[in-house]
């Protein structure tokens, strides 16, 4: 069963909020607002946060350049998952996954079937590894973060949680890139 290991540290990591959106602002990025806080709360580091539009070469660029930067342990989005015309995030993102994360978008569906039912099948949630990061796909709204976030992202950042979860195996994630040729 899921528990916290007390005896174990809490490891602080470093966490960039991207919220997508041709309309939100700073001051209207309820969905941003709502991971910074939990991020704080957590006891991680917001590393970065941006807004960008609907545009599959900007979001790409952003979280590439995310990848790179080493105070920079997870990537999560938010916006951009659904079906319309401007809903292209998964389109940017699912072809940079080294890894995908399939577990991730089926857990997120089922915690959020329990709050929207059916409707959650309009979400297009999906999470991966690139260069050795972290990257989560969330829905744009704050109540999708929140579930997200409470129902496990909060656990799996956490060193603590066990019987495993993602910070113990960070620092594994870019290992395929030091193999030698033997």
């Amino acid at each position: 069963m899921a528990r916290i290991d007390e005896t174990r540290p809490f490891i602080p990591v470093g966490i960039a909020v991207l919220t997508v959106s041709d309309t939100r602002t700073p001051e209207t990025d309820r969905s941003g607002d709502t991971l910074v806080a939990r991020i704080a709360e957590a006891g991680h580091r917001l590393a970065a946060r941006a807004i960008v539009t609907d545009d599959v070469a900007e979001i790409r660029a952003t979280v590439e350049a995310w990848t790179r930067d080493e105070a920079i342990d997870v990537v999560i989005t938010t916006g951009g998952t659904g079906f319309t015309g401007r809903d292209v995030t998964p389109e940017a993102l699912e072809p940079i996954f080294e890894k995908r994360m399939d577990g991730f978008s089926e857990v997120f569906h089922r915690i959020s079937y329990d709050k929207i039912g059916t409707s959650t099948i309009q979400s297009r949630a999906t999470g991966g590894v690139t260069n050795a990061t972290f990257i989560f796909v969330l829905p744009g709204s704050p109540g999708a973060c929140k579930d997200a976030w409470d129902g496990i992202l909060k656990a799996q950042l956490d060193y603590r949680h066990m019987p495993c979860n993602f910070v113990e195996i960070m620092p594994r994630l870019d290992e395929h890139l030091k193999r030698t040729a033997g």
